[in-house]
């Protein structure tokens, strides 16, 4: 796969929803290719300053050098967003403007050899970031026929997970995402646009970086480092991190809170969001024409109350 500029995703759509002022202060919890970090530096000079988390330290490497102009109004620090406050609280990031999430794939991720992409022939890896965690060759290799269809269904919501796990399972040992995409390919006949690996990959991947257990995680901590006024706009690809995403929203937004752990008859809190994003905002069709990856994105944004 060719080496693609990083295209940032509704980019405009973010800039209106967070509303970036001169001298205002941001969270860029996925640094990735750097787009929406710049964007943010842009609107906030002269004073304005932004903090850039990536799990990924190869997206940290290859995005430094195009942040190096801004000096000390950009801190970048190699973590999963699931740690931000004690990121944000050690930077003195705790009251911030905006916070941004851009749940997506860079195309550089795709491009690279850890296995994200269908033609890479490297070790099938897919962490983002490689010193925690189980790869997923270990995962693919290890796991019986019905866990792995269980994963593959429950992470990747693929109708045909059992057939896809028991020609995993015949073909094992997998090594690369190349030879895992052709098992796949044989064994699943392609649907629409989507190869028919698509789904399976998505799996594997949300299972080895635990994504839907961090941005449960993050979703909280980032609202409470909001200002009042403040704003989180999260961008989800796929419909489970968008279904967390909306609840969270919702449940936050609604006039009394009760904890779903709560005992009967529990008073709950007050609410702590207001949702500027009732429906989702999604990609323009100029949009998808020019970066097809944007096509399933979602955008919702809420306001801290």
């Amino acid at each position: 796969m060719s080496h693609r500029t990083h295209v940032p995703v509704l980019l405009r759509e973010v800039l209106e929803g967070l509303k970036p002022q001169p001298g205002g202060h941001f969270i860029d919890c996925t640094l990735g290719g750097g787009g929406h970090t710049l964007a943010l530096l842009d609107r906030t000079a002269p004073g304005g300053r932004v903090l850039a988390l990536d799990a990924d330290r190869a997206a940290i490497e290859r995005t430094e050098s195009r942040l190096r102009g801004y000096g000390d109004r950009v801190v970048v620090v190699h973590s999963n967003f699931e740690a931000l406050s004690e990121v944000a609280r050690a930077h003195d990031f705790d009251r911030v403007d905006g916070v941004l999430m851009d749940l997506g794939l860079s195309s550089d991720q795709l491009a690279s050899d850890r296995g994200f992409g269908f033609q890479s022939k490297g070790v099938l890896d897919m962490r983002f970031d490689q010193t925690r965690g189980q790869p997923a060759v270990d995962l693919v290799n290890s796991m019986d026929g019905d866990e792995l269809a269980d994963l593959i269904f429950k992470y990747g919501e693929e109708p045909a997970s059992r057939r896809i796990a028991q020609a995993i399972v015949a073909a094992r040992p997998i090594q690369s995402a190349e030879h895992l995409a052709s098992v796949i390919a044989e064994a699943v006949r392609r649907r629409g646009r989507l190869h028919p690996a698509t789904l399976a990959f998505q799996a594997l991947r949300i299972a080895v970086n635990d994504e839907l257990g961090s941005l449960i995680k993050v979703l909280p901590q980032a609202l409470s480092l909001l200002r009042p006024g403040g704003r989180l706009a999260v961008i989800a690809f796929h419909s489970l991190e968008d279904r967390i995403v909306k609840e969270f929203f919702r449940r936050e937004s609604r006039p009394v809170i009760v904890q779903p752990d709560s005992p009967p008859g529990s008073v709950g809190r007050g609410r702590t969001a207001r949702l500027v994003t009732p429906k989702p905002i999604v990609p323009s069709a100029e949009e998808v024409e020019s970066n097809p990856r944007s096509r399933s994105a979602k955008l919702r944004i809420a306001e801290k109350l």
